[in-house]
């Protein structure tokens, strides 16, 4: 393999990761999201609302995750942006309720070790419409302003 082969293929993987932890998203396949994490990971999102400040550790994160999906966000990926190990993943991320409608630009930036995920770190768009949206969730798993 050449020095150019050999790049390429050190690129694909940070590229292939994006892909499994966008697709761990869409699909909420939180095995598939933790078996791509280290035991450590941590997931930082900015803001005063139910999604923010640090997750730290697999299972906070595989929590904040399905909360996040239980908000019926959808998650559309626009870019996969990719460092030589490292990979941001640009998304469109929108939902709607009867009180609240989110539509959120983002980046999530991803560091990689060893072909697993170490840190997350979300940066948005508009944390003040992040902050009206993600209002705390009832045992029923609808919003406190549906209720």
């Amino acid at each position: 393999m050449n020095a150019r082969t050999q790049g390429q293929s050190t690129d694909r993987a940070p590229h292939r990761l994006a892909e499994t932890f966008h697709r761990s998203l869409t699909t909420k396949d939180w095995s598939l999201l933790s078996s791509i994490m280290t035991a450590d990971v941590t997931w930082t999102l900015p803001g005063e609302n139910a999604i923010s400040g640090a997750a730290e550790g697999i299972d906070a994160v595989i929590d904040r995750a399905d909360l996040i999906a239980n908000y019926g966000v959808t998650f559309t990926l626009e870019h996969i942006l990719l460092s030589r190990s490292n990979f941001a993943l640009a998304l469109h991320n929108t939902a709607r309720r009867s009180d609240a409608v989110l539509d959120e630009y983002l980046s999530t930036v991803c560091s990689v070790d060893d072909g697993r995920i170490t840190r997350i770190e979300t940066f948005l768009s508009d944390v003040e419409g992040m902050n009206a949206f993600f209002v705390p969730l009832t045992r029923q798993g609808r919003t406190t302003a549906n209720n």
